[in-house]
């Protein structure tokens, strides 16, 4: 059960397991990581995957994954398989074509990996000692993983809610992202929440307002101000300023010109309550028919937010 704001930690102290998952079918071995309630017992619980970013791992946002055990659910993430398989692991030399090639690798394989993820879950590994409720499934994700999580569900019916943040899918992206397209052919009502950063060099706001306009209703999306795309993992300080100061050349070079300095956004602290809060509020709303849930999201967040020194835009539908 959530306590008086979904920014609080919740009352439930956490378990975390580490796991393999085979795909024989690709013949891949996936690290997952699982987070849930100790004691949670035989009751099925709601079940939350996150998706991380391009190149990322499965511990990217422990700051979430965790929040999100602490107040009921059993979420888990893998290491997508651009990380586990070596046929999609970049190479020294390689070709424009040959990069492409790879990128196109990784785009397939991406939520096909999301759903060996939930088959694995729902099919309940005895390696696991709680179960996931089949109904209540919930996918977010961050960057790449933001826009697996719109993608997944044209093919998943499981899916029942999605949190995107900051997600990929834009017509138009900068040199040096992947090249990501969004059909939006779901077969069933998906509530959606996007959550974004104002100051996102590498995935800019005008490409998040298109991703929106596009999605099928409901929705809602917030707007996180003065943070940069690394404000939705852990450690944002430090991978902030390691990504603005790291020696690159051509196009991430040029993006790297254009963030600005972790000192002039807002703390990792503040996007971390943030997100968490908010992330949270959706699921609880969406999953469990909380109503105090809806109403933070329809109105208490501002005030919420304001009262611990932050800001939020909201735009509620198309």
């Amino acid at each position: 059960m959530t306590q008086a704001t979904p920014l609080e930690r919740g009352p439930l102290a956490i378990a975390v397991r580490s796991l393999e998952a085979t795909d024989s079918a690709r013949v891949r071995v996936f690290p997952c990581q699982v987070w849930y309630p100790e004691g949670a017992g035989s009751e099925p619980l709601p079940l939350i995957v996150y998706s991380h970013h391009s190149g990322g791992h499965r511990n990217a946002a422990t700051y979430l994954t965790t929040h999100l055990a602490s107040h009921g659910y059993l979420v888990a993430a893998m290491d997508h398989s651009e990380v586990v398989a070596p046929e999609l692991a970049r190479k020294e030399g390689e070709t424009p074509e040959q990069r492409a090639a790879r990128a196109q690798g990784w785009i397939a394989n991406r939520v096909p990996d999301i759903r060996f993820l939930l088959d694995y879950l729902l099919s309940g590994p005895a390696a696991l000692e709680v179960r996931a409720d089949t109904d209540r499934v919930g996918i977010v994700g961050h960057s790449f993983g933001g826009w697996t999580a719109l993608a997944a569900p044209d093919v998943e019916p499981r899916i029942r809610s999605v949190v995107a943040l900051a997600p990929g899918g834009a017509s138009k992206c900068k040199p040096g992202v992947l090249p990501l397209k969004l059909d939006f052919q779901w077969t069933h009502e998906i509530p959606t929440l996007f959550v974004v950063a104002d100051a996102d060099v590498s995935l800019p706001l005008d490409g998040m307002y298109e991703i929106f306009e596009k999605a099928p209703e409901p929705k809602r999306m917030v707007i996180l101000p003065k943070a940069d795309h690394l404000h939705f993992v852990d450690d944002v300080e430090k991978w902030h300023e390691a990504f603005r100061k790291m020696p690159l050349e051509g196009d991430l070079a040029k993006l790297q010109a254009e963030m600005r300095p972790i000192t002039e956004l807002c703390s990792g602290e503040q996007a971390h309550l943030f997100i968490r809060g908010v992330t949270l509020a959706h699921f609880d709303a969406t999953l469990r028919g909380n109503e105090q849930a809806r109403r933070f999201l329809d109105g208490d967040i501002k005030a919420t937010l304001a009262a611990r020194g932050m800001s939020t835009v909201a735009k509620h539908g198309a």
